[in-house]
């Protein structure tokens, strides 16, 4: 989880583009991105129309933005933190379901952006689902590393059953299903993990 491994680009972006990113993160996560139209997003930037399109091209590049803007701060949130466990331990893949979970009182009440962003789009190749997948993948590989840095058999079999309860705990804090559903993540996770333990 190094600087190499943050979204391809983030750019600097101009005063009215911050602006702009600020106003369509905030609608797209609050509404949805094909529920908000780029005149929405703009007069709630205080700029133009044409300035949104000057500055990102399309309101499909804005999307991408405000998805690789949300990653961004994510793994930073997440790196922090986990930087506090030790490297190596199975208390560090642990950890994940509970940052998780405080990210989540803080910063997705609604559920993962990237996931309801995947799910407003029919095409796989659109490049706001390429840009959700790609940010899922990344995480799974969280999972592999870890397992693998606590010298864990079948690393990637056990990041594919991990990624699994973590999405469970996203998908569940998003539709409110019950209460601390990271914490029932986070248990069955260590069940997992306390057999498969050398």
């Amino acid at each position: 989880m190094t600087a190499e491994n943050l979204p391809e680009v983030i750019p600097h972006y101009t005063p009215g583009a911050e602006r702009l990113l600020a106003a369509a993160s905030d609608l797209f996560y609050r509404e949805g991105i094909h529920a908000v139209g780029v005149d929405t997003i703009a007069a709630a930037a205080g700029v133009t129309k044409k300035t949104l399109y000057d500055r990102f091209g399309s309101k499909d590049a804005l999307a991408v933005a405000y998805l690789r803007g949300r990653d961004a701060r994510w793994r930073a949130y997440l790196e922090h933190d986990l930087a506090l466990h030790p490297r190596g331990s199975v208390d560090r893949i642990l950890a994940v379901f509970d940052i998780s979970a405080r990210w989540a009182l803080s910063d997705s009440d609604k559920g993962c952006s990237a996931i309801n962003a995947r799910a407003e789009m029919d095409d796989a190749t659109h490049p706001v689902a390429v840009e959700a997948i790609r940010q899922k993948k990344w995480m799974r590989d969280v999972f592999a590393d870890l397992c693998r840095d606590a010298a864990l058999a079948n690393a990637d079999q056990l990041a594919d059953i991990l990624m699994l309860l973590y999405e469970g705990g996203l998908v569940t804090v998003g539709m409110g299903t019950f209460a601390d559903p990271f914490a029932a993540a986070r248990e069955a996770a260590a069940a997992i993990l306390q057999v498969t333990s050398p």
